[in-house]
């Protein structure tokens, strides 16, 4: 049989109870695949590898070892979550690595947005590589691994968040929810009392803020975004439009306009909303926002981050726009 391949008579998880069973199956058939080894995790705070985390703590407790690098790219409060969640709450066994300096120097003055994509990606790997190789006996390494990854890749998964650690640690993987989709590792974990808004949270490109902070990323700039971005996803909660829309965010180009603050010409960025729905990411379409919540938000913003004198809305469609805009 074909381990990566999602039997015909498996049910969709669409109830706790459905949940609660797949949780117990994964919980036994882990103890049984690891034994007493440890466990490695790169814990992004994603829902993935929260979920993965979640149950592998349930399963092995303190085998697994999760390391979380903050590469300084989060959205308001992540870091912060994954902290409180794993190591506060659930008591998990984790490393938490702030890296924000090592990122942002490396970056300075990086303008294209591949490269950026490279350097985030490659360091990435560089410390959790690091951490790694900092501990002894780990025998398997843990992966957020869902069944789109694997049909995307052909029955093939590029083991893309494993290159770059040392050649000599051969780990054996452990990939206990491969064979659900996103909407069922929600309902996981959901059941696993992961909190709402981290099992709920919408997809994020694994350089973070890093490409929507757009050309070369500045401190002060990336500071305006990532306050910029929590009042938008603050007013999504408050008029319920979180619920509805796939994802939404705010870019901050590399320009500023003259505007008036205080009574003076004040140079500053735009903040520049982007609000799609889509079922696949290959194509999507633009949420309405009523008027009244696009006031409120430009308000709060231009009057509250420091920097950001403008508020946009996009309404391109993909095609022709990609979602994100580097």
């Amino acid at each position: 049989m074909d381990n990566n391949k999602r039997p015909d008579t498996m049910e969709r998880i669409t109830t706790k109870a459905l949940a609660d069973a797949f949780i117990d199956e994964q919980v036994a058939a882990v103890r049984a695949q690891v034994g007493d080894k440890k466990v490695l995790l790169a814990l992004s705070g994603g829902v993935d590898s929260s979920v993965v985390a979640a149950l592998l703590v349930k399963a092995i407790g303190k085998q697994l070892v999760c390391v979380h690098v903050n590469h300084g790219l989060m959205r308001k409060g992540e870091s912060e979550q994954v902290v409180e969640v794993f190591q506060n709450q659930l008591d998990a066994n984790l490393i938490y690595v702030d890296a924000t300096d090592r990122f942002l120097d490396l970056l300075k003055d990086v303008s294209a947005p591949e490269t950026k994509r490279k350097i985030i990606g490659g360091e990435f790997i560089k410390v959790f590589a690091e951490e790694a190789g900092k501990l002894e006996g780990i025998s398997f390494l843990a992966q957020g691994t869902i069944y789109p990854d694997i049909l995307e890749s052909d029955g093939v998964k590029a083991h893309h968040n494993v290159g770059g650690l040392p050649e000599d640690m051969e780990f054996e993987l452990v990939e206990p929810v491969k064979l659900l989709y996103k909407d069922e590792v929600r309902v996981v974990g959901s059941a696993l009392g992961l909190p709402d808004e981290m099992v709920n949270r919408q997809p994020f490109p694994g350089p973070g803020l890093g490409v929507r902070c757009l050309g070369a990323i500045t401190r002060d700039r990336l500071h305006a975004l990532r306050e910029a971005d929590a009042i938008l996803r603050e007013e999504f909660d408050n008029c319920g439009l979180s619920e509805k829309v796939w994802q939404y965010f705010i870019a901050v180009p590399d320009f500023q306009s003259v505007g008036v603050k205080d009574d003076k010409r004040y140079e500053g960025w735009p903040a520049i909303i982007r609000a799609v729905n889509t079922v696949d990411a290959m194509t999507a379409t633009i949420e309405e926002i009523p008027y009244p919540v696009l006031h409120k938000i430009t308000d709060r913003i231009t009057n509250e981050v420091d920097g950001i004198n403008r508020v946009l809305l996009d309404l391109t469609p993909k095609p022709i726009g990609t979602i994100e805009w580097e």
